[in-house]
């Protein structure tokens, strides 16, 4: 039963009349975030990596000493370059990847789940004990391990994390396609002689949309703060790239600035990016949370 364009349109418009004022300025936060990640070479003041001043930890309002007529909006970090340039570029990076890694993620993690259900039986079996095999170990330990081997490079980051982000996507597209699978109009479009591809895209897909969008959302911010953790525990996104993690490492000394001269403004040097990501992740978090209320979309209670 596939869900027509009409009923498409209908939920939309149910979806916006439903708007609350929390849904409303999430939404616009993200919105300016996407226009950063899109524009950020046209937005940010300064080059990603240009050293403005000599000075560490340069307060808001600077000058820099390094280029005349230069302005440190938001203070320097410990290499004098400028902090709100860092965080533009940053984000781009550090939303960029998460991005990558939850399509991938859900690309792989759909496909095979969707196959678990319709095939079952021993592959059915053979691929949930994988998935339950790699889910008991801890994301973080895995994800240090291959990217010590390995080398912390994008595709290396995107991947691994992917693949750790597709175990969970594994269980919950199973789930949500073996409560489809039993329904009686998926056993008519057998008979009448569909392919499997066929039944799983245009039967199975759209009816749980809704299910699966939410966790897209879920999975996003995942992957955000896991890059974010990597990148302050050294392994994520490597210097001369910026990213909100690597930022709140690289001027976590602003701390004792701050904590010396008795002037909060140093720690706003450090605690900026960590802001930035908790100001993304709980936006994301709110609109998926209305999203599900709206819909009354669920995920399968066995999760």
């Amino acid at each position: 039963m596939t869900v027509p364009v009409a009923e498409l349109r209908s939920l939309l418009r149910e979806l916006l009349s439903e708007l609350t004022p929390t849904v409303v300025i999430c939404a616009l936060i993200l919105a300016c975030v996407i226009l950063v990640v899109l524009f950020a070479p046209l937005i940010a003041p300064y080059g990603e990596g240009e050293i403005l001043t000599n000075d560490s930890f340069a307060l808001q309002g600077s000058e820099g000493k390094a280029r005349p007529g230069s302005t440190l909006l938001l203070g320097g970090d410990f290499l004098g370059r400028d902090i709100l340039s860092r965080l533009v570029y940053g984000a781009r990076v550090t939303l960029s990847v998460a991005l990558a890694i939850s399509l991938l993620a859900f690309l792989l993690g759909t496909t095979v789940g969707f196959l678990a259900a319709a095939i079952r039986g021993r592959a059915d079996a053979v691929l949930s004990r994988i998935v339950d095999a790699l889910i008991s170990f801890p994301s973080i330990m895995i994800a240090l391990i291959v990217v010590t081997s390995l080398g912390s490079t994008f595709t290396v980051l995107i991947i691994t994390v992917a693949l750790i982000d597709a175990t969970r996507v594994f269980r919950v597209a199973r789930a949500l396609a073996m409560n489809i699978i039993v329904q009686d109009y998926i056993e008519a479009a057998r008979v009448r002689g569909e392919g499997l591809g066929w039944v799983m895209w245009q039967e199975v897909l759209p009816n749980v949309l809704g299910p699966l969008a939410a966790e897209f959302g879920i999975r996003f911010t995942y992957a955000i703060l896991f890059i974010s953790a990597l990148s302050f525990l050294g392994l994520g996104v490597q210097p001369p790239h910026s990213d909100l993690g690597l930022m709140v490492k690289e001027n976590i000394q602003a701390l004792l600035y701050a904590s010396a001269y008795d002037d909060l403004r140093y720690a706003l040097i450090c605690i900026s990016p960590a802001l930035c990501i908790a100001t993304v992740t709980i936006s994301v978090n709110l609109i998926v949370d209305w999203f599900l209320k709206s819909t009354g979309a669920s995920l399968p209670e066995e999760l």
